[in-house]
């Protein structure tokens, strides 16, 4: 139900709109207040709106299909982390081993907290950081080859990481944005202005040019941050899914209670 309303949450705001700017045109409409002539010249202006928003809406879907990719992504990057780790603690009995394994599942949380806002990009990019003293631990007990491995697992979290976080921070053409949305306001305004009788076509038309444009300027919007959770996990639009880390945070759960480890035996405090 919850997924229902979250799909016709765009439309039915976009349609909220369309019936105001309806109501508005048919009450100007029978107030004789119309002023402006239909022209070629209408046309041209409402492609041109749409040609620009039809660019922003390209850039958008452009970022959006690359976000989709990143929480898998990064799930599987920290779930390679902790395997290796995992296969140390359970065939040599490595500390380190356990200690990086708690550590990691410890970063999933902390990823988890920061797709909600609720903890900063510093902590969690010192956390990542902090693999790399796990990982110097390990040097005894492993081939170097396996810490070459995990050290690049470890900049591809980094740079998923800095990937994401760009695209949270940046809004895409902010002045193309912006040039959009007046642009929009000015059509409708020149819409309700038009003259087009009788009265009921004139209002069907606007409405649909208005709900259309509407429609596109909320999801060039909605698109624009595609990881837009609150603090308390839920997403408030078409956001891009973090279930990969949920997953995660399961499996290792169960891998942590298979291998007899619990969140206490660390016998040293992480490194920070």
């Amino acid at each position: 139900m919850n997924r229902l309303l979250r799909n016709w949450r765009l439309p039915l705001q976009a349609f909220s709109i369309a019936l105001a700017i309806v109501l508005i045109r048919v009450v100007l409409d029978k107030a004789g207040l119309e002023r402006i002539s239909v022209s070629p010249l209408v046309a041209t202006i409402i492609t041109a709106t749409v040609f620009i928003l039809g660019f922003l809406l390209t850039g958008v879907l452009s970022d959006y299909k690359e976000s989709e990719k990143l929480p898998g992504d990064l799930a599987v990057s920290l779930g390679v982390i902790a395997d290796e780790c995992a296969v140390l603690w359970r065939h040599k009995q490595a500390a380190p081993a356990r200690d990086c394994l708690l550590h990691v599942v410890d970063l999933v949380s902390s990823f988890k907290r920061w797709f909600c806002k609720t903890e900063r990009t510093q902590v969690l990019s010192e956390k990542i950081s902090a693999l790399g003293d796990h990982f110097f631990l390990l040097e005894p007990f492993t081939q170097a080859n396996f810490i070459v491995r995990l050290k690049q697992e470890q900049t591809a979290i980094t740079r998923m990481l800095t990937r994401i976080h760009t695209i949270r921070e940046t809004s895409f053409v902010a002045s193309g944005y912006t040039m959009a949305v007046i642009s929009t306001v000015l059509v409708l305004i020149g819409l309700l202005s038009l003259k087009v009788s009788p009265w009921y076509e004139s209002a069907f038309l606007v409405g649909v040019i208005a709900l259309f444009l509407a429609y596109l300027i909320l999801l060039i919007r909605d698109l624009d941050d595609p990881f837009d959770y609150g603090e308390d996990g839920t997403a408030r639009g078409e956001e891009v899914s973090i279930k990969p880390l949920y997953d995660l945070e399961k499996r290792l759960a169960a891998q942590l209670e298979a291998l007899g480890i619990t969140s206490g035996e660390s016998e040293q405090a992480a490194p920070v």
